[in-house]
């Protein structure tokens, strides 16, 4: 066997394997009354978002037409059909937020970024999205980066939040609090 052979055998296993993990996604869910939205929800937590290719697989082995897949991923603003960023920052835009200034700080981190609420940074690094709420009114106003949150953020400071994800210093409430004392 030539090194070539072998190098494609490896691709080609690489390629097959999220198809086989579609089949057994699909298997799980196709028996299940209503299930479309839980095996997409599953498939976009493995992947992050709904490839075309893998709804449509996803579609063939569940035995539902690609529309009625798209009518779903197009009605809940939930699914993604590109690819996310590395880092997905959700601007919570809640009651509490808004009047803490969220607005301020999303069109600041658009600013920043140079994208708007909903795009990804050309290089994929960065998805910007606008939440309505996160749950964490105390905190107001929040930003949540992959689930992280950074809380009482100075709605001026975009670009302060945004070093504190590149460090990946979320923000802590125990050493907020021993700091006030």
């Amino acid at each position: 066997m030539s090194e070539d052979t072998a190098l494609d055998d490896v691709e080609s296993e690489v390629e097959e394997a999220p198809e086989d993990e579609i089949v057994v996604l699909a298997q799980k869910w196709k028996k299940k009354r209503g299930s479309l939205i839980m095996a997409l929800h599953e498939l976009q937590g493995r992947l992050g978002y709904v490839p075309r290719e893998s709804a449509m697989k996803l579609g063939r082995e569940m035995g539902i037409p690609l529309a009625n897949i798209y009518e779903v991923l197009t009605f809940y603003n939930y699914f993604k059909l590109e690819s996310p960023g590395k880092y997905i920052i959700s601007v919570c835009t809640g009651t509490a937020c808004h009047i803490k200034g969220s607005p301020k700080l999303l069109h600041g981190i658009e600013n920043e970024l140079g994208i708007k609420e909903g795009e990804s940074t050309p290089d994929g690094e960065y998805h910007l999205q606008g939440v309505r709420c996160l749950g964490c009114c105390g905190l107001a106003p929040l930003a949540s980066v992959n689930g992280k949150v950074y809380g009482k953020q100075d709605v001026t400071d975009a670009h302060g939040l945004l070093e504190n994800v590149k460090r990946d210093e979320p923000m802590h409430v125990a050493a907020e609090s021993a700091d006030a004392e």
